[in-house]
């Protein structure tokens, strides 16, 4: 009879699925006080979990725990290291959010280039202005950059191509046949892209190759007024040199779903310029997203626990 703990509150339906499982016995997430937590864990062969972080500590506490799956595709609150040296199984649910996301990336480059937010303030204020000379701007024609191309970044590259975008792709891991035979441009000299984009967008992961990885060469790199999106990893960004290229202008603004501190427990200098958009880490976050990750991660659970669990789910520690 597996025992399986969620840590966290996720779509009822999730629960359902295990709960509908004959011989599974489920702890639902309630607050858990650090003793009632510790006799849970105590129990716990599988946990599920989304923002509890998963390290030595935890590791612990629960001597029988054999599988964790994490509500979403990020990893980074979880010590895979920890897991792989007791043989604990990791798995993620890797098509769960990826259409959630890509909206979410397309709809802060449209943000963005229409100036949808400061727009919506100045008629807020009574300010119904029409510019004479507009500082919006089109996607179709624009030229878009995407560092990754995996789940998520080879839709960004669908949604974006049908508005009418030149499409660009840097992924060192995908051939730049695959990329040129879907339709899209290879990238492999990054730099030369950087210069030639009027969008980047950031969908790669962040590891010990790609964190920081958009530092001031980077943002030096992109072309004069190109804007930055980034719905991957706050942790991929330094953000004093982000601040720093938008306050010089080289920037033209950037929108983030991601932050390098998570919670944001105090305002960041990023949000005191109007050409930023900060969204809360939500892009994955949709009723239907939250439905798809809750029933994905019960069905990974279910499937490692009958010897069936795709491959393809599994984080390699």
């Amino acid at each position: 009879m597996p025992n399986i703990l969620v840590l966290n509150a996720i779509h009822p339906d999730g629960i359902a699925r295990l709960e509908a499982e004959p011989g599974y016995a489920v702890t639902r997430p309630v607050p858990f006080t650090p003793e009632v937590l510790s006799a849970h864990l105590r129990q716990a062969e599988g946990i599920i979990t989304r923002g509890t972080r998963i390290d030595r500590d935890l590791l612990r506490q629960a001597p029988r725990l054999r599988f964790v799956c994490r509500h979403g595709v990020g990893y980074d609150n979880v010590d895979v290291p920890a897991l792989t040296e007791r043989g604990i199984t990791l798995a993620i649910t890797p098509e769960a959010n990826a259409a959630s996301v890509a909206e979410h990336a397309l709809m802060l480059m449209l943000a963005l280039s229409r100036r949808i937010v400061g727009f919506n303030a100045d008629v807020r204020r009574g300010d119904w202005v029409v510019p004479a000379q507009s500082r919006t701007s089109d996607l179709a024609g624009c030229a878009v950059l995407l560092l990754g191309f995996g789940r998520i970044g080879s839709r960004v590259a669908r949604l974006c191509s049908g508005f009418g975008m030149r499409v660009l792709v840097h992924d060192p891991y995908v051939p730049d046949n695959t990329v040129s035979g879907l339709g899209f441009e290879p990238a492999p000299d990054l730099a030369s892209a950087l210069g030639i984009a009027d969008i980047v967008s950031l969908h790669c992961p962040s590891d010990a190759t790609t964190r920081g990885m958009v530092d001031a060469g980077f943002l030096a790199a992109m072309k004069p007024g190109a804007l930055l999106v980034n719905t991957a990893r706050g942790t991929l960004v330094d953000e004093a040199a982000l601040e720093a290229a938008l306050r010089a202008g080289h920037l033209a603004g950037a929108g983030l779903d991601v932050v390098h501190t998570e919670p944001m427990t105090s305002a960041i200098p990023l949000l005191a310029l109007d050409s930023v958009i900060v969204t809360p880490h939500v892009a994955a976050s949709t009723r239907q997203g939250l439905h798809r990750m809750a029933l994905a991660a019960a069905q990974n659970t279910i499937d490692f626990f009958a010897g069936r669990l795709n491959p393809g789910a599994i984080v390699r520690g």
